[in-house]
């Protein structure tokens, strides 16, 4: 009996995506089904190049065809993917851009820059358009990390007369940073109002094109540069970075607690834990717990949110970052290889967050 297109989706439709608790058929994740004898082809759009989960779907869509349909048949699963967004506002800012994710600590110090770097990189190497925005006005770091101290912004005009500026392009990466447009040497003492224009600058002037994910490396602590961000764009969700001693996560929880304020309410993707235990190069598989052990881990049972990953402190991330490449591009590292799951999680996370939750919207707080 001569398989059928009707066939093929019907097997499918018995292949749950384990995240979003649906089958694919009904989440329109089957396309080009392509039949020729006992040869079966199709496709699979997932909701994110950066998907962990990618062999797993494809191993359970291959039975679903053998055990349904004809157990002889000659399987080929093509992957490919299409990040999803969530955005419901009239897309006059950063209309190009699904997905807006603020990267916060309470804590300075405790490796955000780093992260939200290798994130960006890691995010791009999987096949996603990623653009990051340094939003530390008076601390920047992107411009070192990625070896771009020396790099200035075109601007351009655009034909209804307004400036635009071009953002400076690394690894792939868009990126923008007040470091690009002071000197390395200068202080930036600004008061609030003046750094808060300096990030809806960096949000309305620059031209970020079309983006999967825009990356918001955001000061330490709770500040006006918080409530600009998400009073100007609609914030897909947060990620919460801290180190596992006592005073980083009292610290983180202040962070945390902002974004869930009922007036705000950005969903929290997740929390990471950075310097969670020291291994020396010469020794590998040894962990040394010399900040303490598992305080994020407790913090996001705590707090009822998703535990994203442990990063881990070694003398690489901290070398790679000073010679502006990112400690992801050395393949197969022990550090490069807590990067990429903790970026495989954060980009499972927006997937299942835009699946679940509400639309993201520009927060308005009323005095």
């Amino acid at each position: 009996m001569a398989i059928t297109q009707e066939d093929v989706l019907k097997a499918l439709s018995y292949v749950e995506e384990p995240d979003l608790g649906k089958d694919l058929v009904t989440l329109n994740m089957i396309e080009d089904v392509q039949i020729n004898g006992q040869d079966v082809a199709f496709t699979v759009i997932l909701t994110t190049p950066a998907c962990p989960l990618k062999d797993l779907i494809r191993n359970a869509c291959i039975r679903a065809i053998h055990t349904m349909v004809d157990k002889d048949a000659n399987v080929t699963v093509h992957m490919t993917s299409r990040v999803t967004s969530a955005r419901q506002d009239n897309l006059t800012l950063l209309k190009g851009v699904k997905n807006i994710i603020a990267v916060a600590s309470g804590k300075g110090g405790v490796g955000k820059s780093t992260l939200t770097a290798n994130l960006a990189v890691a995010l791009a190497q999987s096949g996603a358009k990623v653009g990051l925005v340094d939003a530390d006005i008076s601390g920047p770091s992107v411009p070192t990390m990625f070896g771009v101290e020396d790099a200035r912004p075109a601007v351009y005009r655009m034909p209804d007369g307004r400036n635009l500026i071009e953002p400076i392009e690394k690894y792939g990466i868009k990126l923008m940073s007040i470091g690009f447009l002071a000197p390395a040497e200068s202080a930036v003492v600004w008061r609030g109002p003046m750094a808060s224009s300096a990030l809806k600058q960096f949000i309305t002037e620059v031209d970020w094109g079309e983006l999967d994910y825009l990356l918001i490396d955001l000061p330490p602590g709770t500040s006006d540069i918080h409530l600009t961000l998400v009073q100007t764009v609609p914030v897909t969700g947060a990620i919460i970075l801290t180190t596992p001693q006592k005073v980083a996560v009292a610290d983180a929880v202040k962070g945390l607690q902002m974004f869930r304020q009922p007036q705000i309410n950005v969903p929290i993707l997740g929390l990471v834990e950075n310097m969670a235990y020291f291994t020396p190069a010469e020794l590998p598989e040894n962990k040394y717990y010399i900040f303490g052990q598992g305080g994020g881990r407790d913090l996001a049972e705590r707090y009822g949110v998703p535990f994203i990953g442990e990063v881990p402190l070694v003398q690489s991330i901290r070398e790679s970052g000073d010679q502006g490449a990112p400690q992801i591009l050395q393949e197969g590292t022990a550090a490069s290889l807590a990067f990429e799951k903790v970026a495989q999680e954060v980009a499972r996370q927006v997937s299942v967050r835009n699946a679940s939750l509400g639309k993201t919207k520009v927060v308005e707080i009323k005095a």
